[in-house]
């Protein structure tokens, strides 16, 4: 009996152990990706989706691509060009990038070519073709469907502070040109504020 009562406090305090680092444990809640979640205050996932959504959707829905189109009797050819982050924050300019270029292509308005990066990867595979693949199945050098425009930009941002309060201003511009003849046809503008409170970003 002695025995058993000896033991009964060292149960407990185990058994509040347990508890204590379950409740300390990570939790991890999945959530909808169209979700808006604003944790920091910072440029995120839900402003890279709306900016490149809108943006394209009002290039998409200009005088340039009817002039175009009407003047050629076919859709023209967009490429995204550089996009420069000039803001205060590091923003991951690829995802805005990639964001951009759903957009285009999902849009069906005009045919969308690939990035000079992605062109380099197409350009290897097609040489080497030329040494192992069958003739039949062969794509030659010299075919490629050059751009009409090209699609560029930046990321610009505004900070003021006032203690632990800041107002975060975040400007894209973005620039489609014509590669025939330097023209900008379109520029488009996306604004963003934020006013973050208890704020630990740093500028």
């Amino acid at each position: 009996m002695m025995q058993l009562t000896q033991t009964l406090p060292g149960k407990a305090l185990f058994a509040f152990l347990l508890l204590l680092l379950g409740g300390c444990g990570t939790q991890v809640t999945r959530v909808d990706v169209e979700e808006t979640h604003d944790l920091s205050g910072a440029w995120n996932d839900t402003d890279s989706r709306l900016v490149s959504r809108e943006m394209i959707r009002d290039m998409l829905g200009r005088n340039w691509l009817s002039d175009y189109i009407n003047k050629h009797q076919r859709q023209p050819a967009v490429i995204v060009g550089t996009i420069r982050n000039l803001s205060h924050e590091h923003i991951n300019v690829e995802t805005f990038i990639n964001d951009i270029e759903r957009e285009v292509i999902n849009s069906g308005r005009v045919i969308f070519v690939a990035s000079r990066n992605q062109r380099g990867e197409v350009r290897s595979e097609r040489k080497d073709q030329d040494t192992h693949a069958r003739e039949d199945t062969r794509k030659p050098m010299g075919q490629e469907l050059g751009a009409d425009f090209i699609l560029k930009g930046s990321i610009n941002t505004i900070i003021d502070v006032e203690g632990k309060t800041q107002l975060r201003y975040y400007q894209v511009d973005l620039n489609l040109i014509s590669l025939t003849d330097n023209r900008i046809v379109w520029i488009g503008s996306k604004k963003i504020k934020k006013l973050v409170k208890n704020s630990k970003l740093r500028l």
